[in-house]
């Protein structure tokens, strides 16, 4: 059963063959402000426009869960690097108004078979609201 994605690429889904879902997910909505001093009195405020609005969340890439590891970092580390942006669905709803892009990847390598194939990792995904 999907559970969401972020293009085509990265479905996540659960099911009898293959887990892929994400955990910790964290979302940052900010503004920005400009601070003018003032002689002798507390500084004054400006309101300037909306923040991008970033996000981060990690994944467990397990083969022993129906995924290939290094296929999905493979994967991930194009995206990244081509600047592929893609609505983030989660459920049936989308997360913010825009899409999203890949700003950063984080990986760890847990566990790797004597002739390097990678059975076990966990991976950061860091994206950012892209206009």
């Amino acid at each position: 059963m999907a559970i969401g994605s972020w293009g085509p690429g990265l479905v996540f889904s659960v099911s009898d063959k293959k887990v892929l879902t994400f955990n910790d997910m964290s979302r940052t909505v900010a503004s920005e402000w400009a601070t003018h001093s003032r002689i002798g009195l507390k500084d004054q405020v400006e309101y300037l426009r909306p923040a991008l609005q970033k996000l981060t969340f990690t994944m467990e890439l397990n083969a022993l869960l129906g995924v290939r590891p290094r296929a999905m970092l493979d994967r991930l580390s194009e995206y990244t690097e081509t600047g592929r942006v893609y609505p983030l669905v989660i459920g049936s709803r989308r997360i913010g108004k825009n899409k999203w892009r890949i700003t950063n990847l984080s990986e760890a390598w847990e566990t790797v078979l004597n002739r390097g194939e990678l059975v076990r990792a966990k991976v950061t995904v860091t994206m950012e609201e892209y206009l």
